[in-house]
């Protein structure tokens, strides 16, 4: 049988803000946005969407799963390329449309179909005089203490 996760209602006197209960808040599209970020590093590797099935799959596996936009399915993510996300930590923002999923890269350590480790291994940079480009670059190291 499958579980639904349901938007239990509010107690008395509970905000979203306050409340303990899961409450995910998908959009008009039943997806809800999901950032993964490294367990180690803290780099965010990847952004996606899941829909109520890849959030229950998520839970119930430990693995991270996602909802396709491109091809409009379900997909654990590493599957294919061994590269599967351990859920570490599944937290949630302060009105509960956003999930932020720490995770350890399997595999290889790569998050990126392309074999980057991050999906976010270009940045945007404006020329002088020019129209914005990409340029390929490491991901920011951690801030030093002063």
């Amino acid at each position: 049988m499958t579980s639904t996760i349901q938007k239990a209602p509010l107690a008395s006197g509970e905000t979203e803000e306050t409340t303990r209960s899961f409450r995910p808040a998908f959009g008009p599209d039943g997806l809800i946005p999901a950032i993964i970020t490294d367990r180690a590093s803290g780099d965010v590797l990847m952004f996606a969407y899941m829909n109520e099935e890849a959030l229950r799959e998520t839970i119930a596996s430990g693995l991270a799963h996602f909802w396709s936009r491109s091809r409009a399915k379900l997909w654990k993510k590493g599957d294919e390329s061994g590269n599967l996300l351990k859920v570490i930590q599944l937290r949630t923002d302060c009105d509960q449309d956003v999930l932020w999923v720490v995770a350890e890269v399997q595999g290889d350590g790569v998050a990126c179909h392309t074999g980057e480790r991050s999906c976010f291994y270009r940045q945007v940079v404006q020329p002088t005089g020019g129209a914005p480009v990409l340029e390929f670059s490491p991901l920011p190291g951690p801030k030093k203490p002063a």
